[in-house]
């Protein structure tokens, strides 16, 4: 949405005042990288050392993803610079480093009474925004739509000033000079990088930068890839020979170490604790409590961890969450509560009598499930907080903690580290806040480790939901020409908004999104197929438990319902499942390929006969926006034995556009094909008087490495916008796994995690 500086003004006094029209002049940002001795900064981006080595700023959080190797590549691969120089920083929280399409994305949760005024990324409120505000956040696979184009920008620079250097030394023109592998050339003459580090940073590079004529790309090529990576990931040396910091892994002199007890699921207050048990434990310093926890500070976190269970904390607590009160509140919301309509293809459901086919299908709240539990370190000095945290969301975790302590964000440094995995977790800041408010209280540095229980107990599980998926079907052959889904469940994008961007409580943020639907929650719930009429509602409901963002985010749920229904029409006509879905596909050709290439890949023999073949397919993104588009087809094998069903195979077909790094692609959509099946199998929690009913990884039937399918990938050549590998495998696994198991046993299992129904 485009408007003139005039009506931006206008609609900002209007919807918020002179707040967000102050926020549109012009500001700023300076270079905030620290240059060290003998290194200079080229820009917000980059530093070049005199030794050669040059240091790629990444705004965004490092949590296996492999995003500290990919925003490096794109700098190096502009700029000519030598992939064996190249090292890598965290960037620190500031406006230099706005994700802009994630800020328009999530426009209506940051200024929900105008979002129209910021639902592009090149709104002047959306930047004004993000860049006040330091919004980085790492999320819906936005990091190369959001910084490839200035990450290349900056390499464009940077080797423009080498070359002016170069250039005055030589007495020739820099336009002449050419950059490969941390040299610059002028005919038979070259200097290294090292050689110019200093003279070059004096130069004010050309605006607009010298881009090189194409982005950076990667095409299959079975020969090329056999040759080796060509940039091989700068975090995995340090990984395997176990260097690699994570949050946990900070240490400081006087550092003490708290665990933390929180208080069932529910409107909860701490009553009290045995003070003199939790005394006679060796080592424990402090205890720092709250409405709803309570935390032991001791001299190891094992000592706090066992006073904590020493002084079996009493809590009083209403409204406690239970998966029997979760699968009422959505019955009764499915069958008898106010759908709001979401969107609407052709004339959706209107004028039309009962549809030849309804299913109704469910889906368990389901955990994260993240190696690395929540951690945080932090201190209090003259004034001063600092932060040691992984965070997907830095600046609004540093704006939060701070709050909580009554310091600004001006007097608060946040220093971020990585996550031992996240898949949407650290998008939370609870954590953070706590361990703020902790050190506020005992006057020492202290880390805080939430426990395993504790990350069941007080984390943000992918909501629950019911589904009535209804189909009005040709006569003929069975092809739907109406599809409806109305769908039950919370407003958890909006109540993730409320915490994230309002720093409410989640009993607060639950109770603000009670209110109305949640549009956000169905992102991409329009079918890839050409089905003329398409209705989607969404009916809120409060099922007494908070939640939040998982990996896969609405497509990981989306498909599972879309991807199972249209097998079922399939097989209520008795036609084969591939040519089902290829002749709806017209209008998207890719994805047609994708699917060709797949069934091709799984030696797709029909699903029928109890032959143990299951297909599915999904697309991310909207082709006609012109934006980035990832797609996926999916042939799942499954065989019956002596121990039940196991999936033996996944083989899939992905587009991706433009590839900037093969290796990297293919580690994200294998690794999300693997946490799709844990989907799939297991990663659900249960709920009994406000607590899950499990503590452990052990008990979420997460597949392990002796489980884990053989994977086949096939990646299709494109030269679209490169889309994110990293959702994509989340969303097809569960439905071709579904459909799989279907073909295998006759069974057709309707509820996510497909074991819950018994199987």
């Amino acid at each position: 949405m485009h408007l003139s500086r005039r009506g931006i003004l206008a609609g900002a006094a209007v919807g918020g005042g002179l707040l967000v029209a102050w926020g549109l002049w012009p500001r700023d940002y300076g270079t905030p990288l620290t240059p060290g001795r003998g290194e200079w900064a080229y820009s917000a981006w980059l530093k070049l050392a005199r030794d050669g080595v040059l240091t790629v700023a990444v705004p965004q959080l490092e949590m296996g993803q492999g995003i500290t190797t990919l925003i490096p590549q794109v700098v190096a691969a502009e700029m000519g610079a030598d992939w064996r120089t190249v090292a890598v920083e965290p960037a620190p929280v500031s406006g230099a480093y706005p994700n802009l399409p994630l800020a328009a994305k999530w426009a209506p949760l940051w200024m929900p009474f105008a979002a129209g005024l910021a639902d592009d990324p090149d709104a002047l409120v959306t930047e004004r925004w993000a860049g006040m505000t330091g919004f980085t956040a790492t999320a819906e696979g936005t990091a190369l739509a959001a910084y490839e184009a200035p990450a290349r920008k900056a390499g464009a620079a940077a080797r423009a000033m080498l070359c002016m250097a170069a250039a005055d030394r030589w007495g020739v023109s820099w336009e002449e000079c050419e950059v490969r592998g941390g040299l610059v050339f002028h005919g038979e003459k070259y200097l290294s990088f090292a050689a110019l580090a200093e003279d070059a940073a004096a130069y004010e590079p050309p605006d607009p930068p010298p881009l090189k004529s194409a982005a950076y790309g990667e095409v299959p090529d079975p020969v090329a890839e056999a040759e080796g990576v060509r940039f091989p990931r700068l975090d995995l040396p340090a990984k395997v020979d176990g260097s690699f910091t994570f949050a946990g892994d900070v240490r400081m002199p006087g550092m003490l170490y708290a665990a933390i007890r929180h208080g069932p699921i529910g409107d909860t207050e701490l009553l009290g604790f045995d003070e003199k048990a939790g005394a006679r434990v060796s080592g424990l310093r402090h205890v720092v409590k709250a409405r709803g926890w309570i935390a032991a500070v001791a001299d190891t976190w094992w000592s706090a961890e066992k006073a904590l269970s020493a002084m079996s904390p009493v809590w009083r607590t209403t409204g406690r969450a239970s998966s029997e009160r979760i699968a009422t509140a959505l019955d009764q919301a499915l069958t008898q509560g106010d759908a709001k309509r979401i969107a609407t293809r052709g004339g959706g459901d209107a004028d039309r009598d009962e549809p030849q086919a309804t299913y109704r299908y469910e889906i368990a709240p389901a955990t994260h499930a993240t190696l690395e539990t929540a951690s945080v370190t932090a201190r209090i000095t003259d004034g001063r907080l600092e932060l040691w945290a992984a965070t997907q969301a830095p600046a609004q975790a540093k704006a939060a903690a701070a709050k909580a302590v009554g310091l600004s964000a001006e007097d608060t440094v946040l220093y971020p580290v990585a996550a031992g995995g996240s898949f949407d977790r650290r998008l939370e800041h609870d954590h953070v806040i706590q361990a703020a408010v902790i050190a506020a209280r005992v006057g020492a540095p202290v880390q805080l480790v939430w426990s395993r229980w504790q990350e069941h107990v007080a984390g943000r599980p992918r909501a629950p939901l019911a589904c009535l998926a209804s189909a009005w079907t040709a006569i003929e052959d069975g092809t739907p020409t109406a599809l409806r889904l109305r769908v039950a469940m919370p407003a958890t994008t909006t109540e993730f908004g409320a915490r994230l961007f309002g720093n409410k409580t989640a009993l607060a943020a639950r109770r603000a999104a009670d209110a109305g639907p949640d549009p956000l929650a169905f992102a991409g719930a329009l079918p890839a197929y050409a089905i003329p009429d398409v209705a989607i509602d969404h009916v809120p409901v409060d099922v007494g438990l908070p939640s939040g963002r998982l990996r896969g985010n609405a497509d990981g749920y989306l498909a599972f319902l879309i991807e199972s229904f249209i097998d079922e029409l399939a097989a209520r006509v008795g036609r084969e499942p591939l040519s089902f879905r290829m002749a709806m596909l017209g209008a998207d050709p890719r994805l047609a390929e994708c699917l060709q290439r797949a069934a091709r890949l799984g030696q797709w023999d029909g699903g029928a006969g109890q032959s143990g073949n299951g297909i599915a397919c999904w697309r991310i993104g909207d082709p006609a926006g012109g934006g980035p588009v990832a797609r996926i087809a999916c042939v799942a094998t499954a065989r019956a034995g002596e121990g039940g069903v196991r999936v033996e195979r996944l083989s899939v077909a992905v587009d991706l556009g433009r590839v900037v790094n093969l290796d990297m692609a293919r580690q994200q959509i294998e690794g999300g094909l693997v946490f799709g099946a844990s989907l799939a199998t297991g990663s659900a929690l249960q709920y009994a008087a406000g607590l899950p009913t499990s503590g452990r990884l052990a008990s979420l039937n997460l597949p392990t490495l002796a489980d884990c399918p053989e994977i086949a990938i096939e990646i299709v050549p494109g030269d679209g916008p490169p889309a994110d590998p990293g959702e994509i495998g989340v969303a097809v696994a569960p439905p071709a796994i579904a459909n799989a198991l279907h073909s295998a046993t006759g069974l057709r299992l309707r509820r996510l995690p497909l074991l819950s129904e018994g199987l």
